[in-house]
């Protein structure tokens, strides 16, 4: 079995890795939500972006934050963050929580971008908010996206549904997204395959792995002959 497009034409995204949603004190944390669930998908994410850097494939990383002054946060998600006690700007351990250009609101030390990876600062939930993510796919003519990320339900959702919307075919990574939540994510992941697959397929990572592993064979059976 292989994956319905080259991998020239795939990108793996990469969402919201960052050490306010991951890391001890930052603004997940601050938020009462259990991080440990949230750092599970870590290394499943780090074998999907070594075998992505290995094949040459295109890395999107995002991040959600506002600028310093929080003139492009909206003051209704201010004040629900606020209800949940961790109020964007407020300051915590790693500096001002989703402000970027702080500590807490860069990515996690395990999941780093190299030179070359894009990174997508987005002031909202989905990453083609507000952000250049769609002209950056089409400019590089992907058809294709592995989605990776945090939180299942939020960020990966929002994503992924306006992903569909705009063209494009997706593989959700069960393993390598992650949520504070475990019966959301598990929801989240069951809403995507309904319908015959309304929103694309879910596949965990060793089933991606391979998927790639026998896309890979094939591309280079071809050119052989």
């Amino acid at each position: 079995m292989n994956l319905p497009y080259p991998l020239n034409r795939t990108a793996l995204i990469i969402i919201d890795m960052q050490r306010d949603f991951c890391a001890a004190g930052g603004y997940a944390e601050m938020a009462g939500l259990d991080i440990s669930n949230l750092r599970k998908p870590i290394p499943q994410i780090q074998q999907l972006l070594n075998t992505a850097r290995a094949l040459g494939m295109l890395v999107i990383h995002t991040r959600e934050g506002h600028h310093s002054d929080m003139l492009d946060c909206m003051p209704s998600k201010k004040a629900r963050s606020a209800r949940a006690a961790a109020a964007i700007g407020s300051d915590g351990p790693m500096g001002k929580l989703l402000i970027r250009g702080e500590y807490g609101h860069d990515f996690i030390d395990e999941l780093t971008p190299i030179a070359g990876e894009v990174i997508i600062d987005k002031p909202g939930y989905s990453a083609f908010h507000q952000t250049d993510l769609e002209i950056i796919l089409r400019s590089q003519q992907i058809t294709q996206l592995i989605i990776t990320g945090v939180t299942t339900e939020i960020c990966v959702q929002s994503t992924l549904r306006a992903a569909v919307e705009n063209g494009w075919d997706c593989i959700t990574i069960s393993d390598a997204c992650g949520s504070a939540y475990p019966e959301l994510h598990q929801a989240s992941l069951s809403m995507i395959e309904v319908e015959g697959g309304i929103f694309g397929k879910v596949l965990n990572t060793d089933a991606m792995l391979q998927l790639i592993a026998d896309t890979t064979t094939e591309d280079q059976t071809s050119h052989a002959s």
